[in-house]
C-alpha cells in the first residue's frame, strides 16, 4: 500500500472519441510515415509496399471475401525544372499550403529526403499546420455534397 502513496491519484475519464483536429492530425502523420518508408526503402534499393484488405464478391458462392493486396504509395517527392528535389505535403488529393503561397520543400539533394519528411511529421504532431489541415480537409469535405 506504501507504493500507492507515492503515486499522484486522480479521477480522469478517458474520453470515447477523438477530436476531428486530431483525427486529421493522425491521417496525416500515418501518410508521412509511409513516405518515409518508401523514402528508406528506395534508398536501400528495397520495395516498400504495405498491405492492405480488399473485399470482393466470389463467382462461385455469392459470398463476400477479404483479401489482401498491395497498397499503392505515391511518392510525394519529385525533381523540380531546376533539378532540385522537391517534397509536397498532400492531404488527401489536396496539396497542403505550409506557408503563404509556398506548397513545397525544395532540398538540395536525396540525402535530405528522410530528415525533412520526419521534420514535417514532428511540426505536424506539433500542431503547427492544423489550420492549413482543416482548410484542405473542407475543401475535399465540399466536394462531396450535392
Amino acid at each position: 500500500m506504501s507504493s500507492l502513496t507515492e503515486l499522484k491519484l486522480v479521477i480522469a475519464k478517458k474520453p470515447t472519441q477523438l477530436s476531428p483536429v486530431i483525427q486529421r492530425r493522425n491521417k496525416l502523420i500515418k501518410r508521412l510515415w509511409e513516405q518515409i518508408q518508401l523514402a528508406k526503402a528506395q534508398q536501400s534499393g528495397s520495395v516498400f509496399a504495405p498491405a492492405k484488405l480488399r473485399s470482393y464478391t466470389d463467382s462461385e458462392t455469392g459470398l463476400r471475401k477479404q483479401i489482401e493486396v498491395p497498397k499503392r504509395i505515391k511518392p510525394w517527392h519529385f525533381t523540380a525544372d531546376n533539378g532540385k528535389l522537391c517534397v509536397q505535403v498532400r492531404y488527401g488529393s489536396a496539396v497542403l499550403e505550409l506557408a503563404k503561397g509556398k506548397s513545397a520543400v525544395e532540398l538540395a539533394n536525396a540525402d535530405q529526403l528522410i530528415p525533412t519528411l520526419e521534420a514535417i511529421k514532428a511540426a505536424v504532431s506539433a500542431g503547427e499546420i492544423d489550420a492549413q489541415i482543416e482548410a484542405a480537409a473542407m475543401k475535399l469535405k465540399s466536394g462531396f455534397t450535392k
